[in-house]
């Protein structure tokens, strides 16, 4: 029942409770040993996020220059980055500070290494030159010269107690350098393009080297001899080993369990393991359904066996080696525009946003983790959930609509979202979708090119979903003069409406496809259109920058809400169909309360369009998403905020009832000081004056009363500075002069005029005292002239 009422409470305000935000926009990434922290670059910045939690530890501001690269100290106290201004910066991880910034090339860094114990990194420049340095006393150890082009791979290695590093460039050669004698010991060619990745066998005996010419080189680095070429069939942008474990590597089979096995990744997308010895394919992850994305990077984290594969579409995947290379978490680094989102399960704790790609990517609010669902070929423009939330419906450019079986319940990951079919028929890109909400009996569908298509999905098997499942379309007609921006179903499954560029809502039947009525009336295309939950009538927005509600049975307009100062994107229903929520262009969220045609609330914190809001069924919070790659959720305060005024009304009352008390016993201490704290200039002022007027014969007090004078010598500086102002504000006034010119004289009876200067606001308050001041002696002194006359009179009358 206090939840129904909440439901109906009108809402005027609401707090940002939490934010997904881009974490990654390209470059280097790095994960710490213990797998707790990610360091990614956010364009000049470097953010440190907890993976477990998703949360931002550090934002490490940069110098206004892209970060080129970065690397973890293994021990995980340090990072070490290089940007363009070519410097490179030493940041204490666990305060988030830099502690050492040095100039270390004559061009930016392109790659570094740090070694094993975390007293050494490598740096590699494109001026051709490596340097070595000693992190914690900042100083050059080595500067090797010897490549002829960028330096794009490095890698230290401890062989027999000596330290050795490998190096390669885009000249084509890997090099082996001697930190003992400081002298270039192998000079291996055999490449023919650059050098993306190094490392050593367990033994140290064989390095190998991956390159964009789709090798893998073996060398024996001693002998300075070739020992192998392993063809990859890809363009390598990273070469690396395992751990040489027999339990990991006997699960791909046991003729593996004591192979030295690296991976590579590139081109393909995927990352693969091949046996050094044999040069064989031991594992390929499974290839993602129609993803087109590349990999720029892998780290390899070895206290828990998983490998993260950077993508070139700002997406961290994480695959198991335990778990036979099966993606376990994915982190997204860079959501692009949001355009469209919505809460999804029975609980809905989750939240599915569809970006600027053919991914729809599946929240965890708590948690932000993130799931990505592969299938559609080109961005996902529209979406839409059955009111439980188990279906999901996307549109999108590749000129279809997909249907999704969701089953967050599920504790396999794999079987939580499965394509459950595909609506193909659309000649141009899928701009909108709805689903029934009753049941799911039905889509419909609307495109660019104009037309809107009836899916009935009444044979939809959802207990056995089939992506091979292909909906009849019952009817196809053209809908409008332009592009369809917005499909809605009414509640009861009878009607839907749509809203175009081309200035007009319509109004159909969901039977027969029958053209109901047109809603003409807005200036420019409608974004959106909302049935009313309770009533017959439709909301639409409009890049007119105004919201309209509509009657369903004449068409005609019934309200209209104007106050964005841009183009309305979103609009839908609250509390009971009594409020509208909107989202514009101008970055701002309005709450409006239809009855009185007032904006309730406005919510700021977007930077760009917001393009998309997701109201959860309780209507306690809800999300909006926008070009500015941000999702916010809004909690609804409006209760908490109303019990807090009341409570404080409560307290007023009981406080103004004990000054009134105070003062009827003559606590005089106790009152001057509560009426301070309630900020009460003119119950302090009747208390000085009842006090004055009351004053007794002989009494040689100032105020009136000794305590009075005992107490405004006692008030500690603050309370004298608030009551000071006071006395000024009432010194304006003629009426009050006498009693403010009484309590300021016993102020400064008991104080010091050097303690008074020390109040912060004392010159404005002596510049507030003397003109009025000067103003009342004034007066004082004319009514002395004035009663000469009087004493003539009486004198000249003898």
């Amino acid at each position: 029942m206090a939840e129904d009422n909440s439901k109906l409470l009108l809402k005027t305000s609401f707090k940002s409770v939490k934010t997904i935000e881009s974490i990654y926009t390209g470059g280097k990434v790095a994960i710490t040993k213990d797998f707790r922290s990610l360091i990614t670059t956010l364009n000049e910045d470097i953010i440190v996020t907890d993976i477990s939690t998703g949360n931002k530890v550090h934002q490490l501001e940069g110098d206004t220059e892209i970060v080129t690269t970065l690397a973890v100290k293994p021990d995980g106290r340090h990072l070490i980055s290089a940007s363009r201004s070519l410097f490179m910066r030493v940041w204490d991880l666990e305060k988030g500070e830099c502690v050492r910034t040095v100039k270390a090339h004559e061009a930016p860094i392109i790659v570094m290494d740090i070694d094993s114990t975390s007293t050494l990194v490598a740096t590699g420049s494109a001026d051709a030159s490596i340097k070595v340095w000693d992190i914690d006393k900042g100083y050059c150890t080595h500067n090797f010269k010897g490549h002829s082009g960028v330096v794009s791979a490095l890698k230290f290695h401890n062989h027999k107690g000596k330290w050795y590093l490998a190096s390669g460039a885009d000249d084509c050669q890997v090099r082996v350098w001697d930190l003992s004698s400081g002298k270039c010991i192998a000079v291996l060619k055999s490449h023919v393009s650059v050098i993306r990745g190094l490392d050593f066998t367990a033994d140290g005996q064989y390095l190998i080297s991956g390159s964009r010419d789709k090798v893998v080189n073996v060398w024996d680095w001693k002998t300075k001899k070739l020992k192998a070429t392993h063809p990859i069939f890809e363009t390598i942008e990273i070469v690396g080993f395992i751990e040489k474990n027999a339990e990991i590597a006997s699960q791909f089979g046991t003729q593996y369990a004591e192979s030295d096995i690296f991976y590579t990744g590139g081109d393909s997308g995927l990352i693969k393991l091949w046996d050094l010895k044999t040069g064989k394919l031991v594992k390929a992850q499974t290839p993602e359904v129609n993803s087109q994305h590349t990999i720029s990077d892998v780290i390899y984290v070895e206290s828990n066996q998983t490998l993260s594969a950077i993508t070139n579409d700002q997406n961290i995947l994480i695959y198991s080696l335990r778990n036979d290379l099966e993606r376990e978490k994915q982190i997204i680094g860079y959501n692009d525009e949001i355009v469209d989102i919505a809460y999804i399960g029975e609980d809905e704790k989750y939240l599915a946003a569809a970006t600027n790609s053919a991914q729809l990517r599946i929240y965890n609010v708590e948690t932000q983790d993130c799931d990505l669902l592969y299938g559609h070929k080109d961005m996902i423009i529209s979406m839409d959930k059955t009111k439980e939330g188990s279906v999901i419906v996307t549109a999108s450019k590749d000129k279809t609509a997909r249907i999704w079986r969701i089953d967050m319940a599920n504790e396999d990951r794999k079987e939580r979202f499965l394509p459950a079919g595909i609506c193909i028929g659309h000649t141009e890109s899928v701009n909108a979708v709805a689903i029934s909400r009753k049941s799911t009996s039905f889509m419909i569908t609307g495109s660019q090119d104009r037309t809107i298509k009836y899916w009935n999905l009444r044979d939809l098997d959802l207990d056995n979903p089939q992506e091979e499942y292909r909906p009849r379309s019952l009817y196809t007609h053209q809908a409008h003069d332009k592009d369809i921006n917005s499909i809605c179903i009414a509640p009861n499954d009878k009607f839907f409406a749509t809203g175009s560029q081309d200035k007009t809502a319509k109004l159909w039947s969901v039977d027969t496809g029958d053209l109901l009525g047109v809603m003409k009336g807005h200036k420019r295309g409608v974004w959106s259109t909302k049935f009313s939950p309770v009533d017959q009538v439709l909301a639409t927005s409009s890049g007119d920058k105004t919201i309209k509600i509509w009657s369903l049975k004449d068409f005609s307009c019934l309200k209209t809400f104007e106050g964005h100062t841009n183009s309305v994107l979103r609009v839908d229903f609250l509390t009971a169909g009594m409020q509208l929520i909107s989202a514009g262009s101008d970055g701002l969220l309005k709450v409006w309360t239809i009855k009185t045609n007032e904006c309730s609330a406005t919510l700021d914190n977007h930077s760009e369009k917001v393009w998309s809001i997701a109201v959860r069924s309780d209507e306690k919070c809800l999300a909006s998403g926008g070009a500015d790659s941000v999702i916010n959720f809004w909690e609804d305060i409006t209760l908490e905020e109303q019990e807090e005024e009341l409570k404080k009304k409560e307290e007023l009352i009981t406080k103004e009832q004990e000054l009134q008390n105070f003062m009827h016993k003559k606590d005089y201490l106790n009152a001057i000081l509560l009426a301070l704290s309630l900020e009460q200039p003119y119950r302090l002022l009747r208390l000085f004056n009842d006090v004055y007027e009351s004053r007794p014969e002989n009494d040689d007090s100032i105020t009136g009363s000794k305590s009075i004078d005992k107490i405004l010598s006692e008030l500690s500086m603050d309370h004298i500075e608030k009551l000071l102002g006071y006395i000024r504000d009432w010194n304006t006034n003629a009426k009050h002069s006498n009693i403010a010119q009484t309590v300021l004289y016993a102020i400064l009876s008991s104080r010091s005029s050097e303690t008074i200067v020390e109040i912060p606001t004392a010159k404005e308050l002596i510049d507030g005292f003397l003109p009025y001041t000067d103003r009342h002696y004034q007066r004082i002194d004319d009514l002395i002239t004035q009663s000469f006359i009087i004493d003539y009179t009486l004198e000249a009358q003898k």
